[in-house]
């Protein structure tokens, strides 16, 4: 699997840019090389759990703590995590950063990951969640900056939706 080093790599440095002191999260393929390099950071923590609706509610945990955080999941743990978004962060107003690996989106190969894939974004958009799909590594810092002032000042839960291009080496055809 071409899962990009260097695209986890930018990814990292965006979140350091954003302050993030916790990361929630269930490990996913695309995504080991990112939390590795969190877990390596002294000065960040990364707290794995065992089904991505606990990520809810140590969002609204650290929020309470003043602890910049964000909660990296796949789309499908998100579809999973519907429940807590809307009976716990959007109903106490807290606001929750999502940084979502897309999976079942374009040039998708697994057929167990298109289901989500096709579901993400209309239900994004169904429970009002404002989002922005990352198509350029170059863009991480500035996007991520954005979604984290918007959860913030909105006291929303925002996604940013890590896409292919963002995860993965380039392929040869």
């Amino acid at each position: 699997m071409p899962v990009s080093l260097e695209g986890a790599r930018r990814i990292y440095e965006a979140l350091k840019a954003c302050d993030i002191k916790l990361v929630s999260a269930l490990p996913e393929t695309w995504l080991v090389p990112l939390l590795r390099l969190v877990e390596a950071d002294q000065e960040m923590r990364l707290v794995q759990v065992a089904r991505e609706e606990e990520s809810i509610g140590i969002a609204a945990g650290a929020y309470f703590a003043g602890l910049p955080s964000i909660h990296v999941m796949q789309n499908h743990g998100f579809l999973a995590a519907i429940n807590p978004l809307v009976s716990l962060a959007m109903l106490y107003k807290i606001p929750v950063l999502l940084l979502i690996s897309y999976r079942g989106s374009w040039g998708e190969r697994d057929p167990w990951q298109t289901q989500g894939g096709l579901l993400t974004e209309p239900v994004l958009r169904a429970l009002t969640i404002p989002y922005y799909c990352l198509r350029r590594e170059d863009d991480l810092t500035r996007r991520l900056k954005e979604a984290q002032a918007l959860a913030l000042s909105a006291l929303h839960p925002v996604a940013v939706l890590l896409t292919r291009e963002v995860l993965w080496e380039d392929e040869e055809p």
